[in-house]
């Protein structure tokens, strides 16, 4: 496959899952023919400093790609502007991205699949991003394609181009006139309970999320995110083996895909299958929430 998209890694002090990400990355056989860029942040504190040494000096041994270009942070950034500075330099580079955080899991095809929805979906104005994740949903058995489409952008393991990127407005300038629309807020909120809340606490400065204002943007857009029927990705932070997440039960819960199948049946044109959509929607709902805080309330 030729003109591959560059990857890029965002990461801090959490070496364990690095390493497990880095290794599944390698075994995706497009990996030595990709450009692979690290955004390694410097600590918020002496507490952090050995654990982000310990990452950097592991960056350092790192092969297995066509090209790796490292940048070590001198002072603490944080995650959200890491992202969008580091996505905006590469993607205008490279006119299109694969973005990654350092808990994540691949599939042996997900390079591979990413890779090819970016090609297919190019140019499609009404296809803002690619995910390579997805949660355990049921679907018809005569379902004919590999992936489904929602308005709502995943932070875990994704694709963009680079006239989609450049065209969010970070500071969400009309937030004052979104927030007074009662009809706004709902319709934001129809592809998850979670989304006004989260955009309110993002204005107010109470969190620093650059998904939040990807996600708001794309409403405005009324654009797709086009998900892969079965999960190139799994987060380490949330699976069996979780080490930043004492919860035994997770709405994130999702099966790998274990093929190495690099063939995909993707349709022309944005299908909407309202199914899917609606289990989709059910994973984000304050219903589904509540019954994950019973589930590890009763078990903790």
């Amino acid at each position: 496959m030729n003109n591959l998209a560059p990857i890029v890694y965002f990461t801090y002090n959490r070496l364990d899952t690095l390493q497990r990400s880095v290794k599944s990355l390698q075994a995706n056989d497009l990996s030595k023919d990709s450009v692979l860029y690290i955004y390694s942040d410097a600590p918020k504190s002496e507490r952090d400093f050995d654990a982000v040494q310990r990452v950097r000096t592991f960056l350092k041994d790192i092969s297995g790609f066509k090209d790796i270009i490292i940048f070590e942070a001198s002072t603490n950034k944080g995650l959200a502007k890491s992202i969008i500075e580091g996505v905006t330099h590469v993607i205008n580079k490279h006119g299109k991205i694969i973005v990654l955080e350092d808990d994540l899991l691949l599939a042996p095809n997900f390079l591979s699949f990413m890779n090819k929805s970016l090609i297919k979906y190019i140019d499609n104005p009404k296809v803002f991003s690619i995910s390579g994740f997805m949660f355990d949903i049921k679907h018809k058995k005569d379902y004919p394609y590999d992936v489904f489409f929602t308005k709502r952008h995943c932070s875990w393991g994704w694709a963009m181009w680079k006239d989609r990127w450049n065209e969010i407005d970070w500071e969400v300038k009309d937030f004052a006139e979104f927030i007074k629309d009662t009809s706004k807020r709902k319709a934001f909120n129809d592809i998850g309970a979670d989304l006004t809340y989260s955009l309110i606490k993002q204005q107010k400065g109470k969190i620093n999320s650059w998904a939040i204002r990807c996600n708001y943007h794309q409403f405005k857009k009324q654009t797709f995110t086009v998900y892969p029927l079965i999960s190139k990705i799994d987060n380490l932070g949330f699976g069996n083996d979780a080490t930043h997440t004492k919860q035994r039960f997770n709405k994130y819960k999702t099966t790998i895909d274990t093929k190495k199948t690099e063939d995909f049946i993707f349709p022309n044109e944005v299908v909407i299958d309202n199914t899917l959509i609606n289990r989709f929607k059910m994973k984000y709902s304050n219903l589904n929430r509540l019954y994950y805080i019973i589930l590890n309330t009763i078990f903790k």
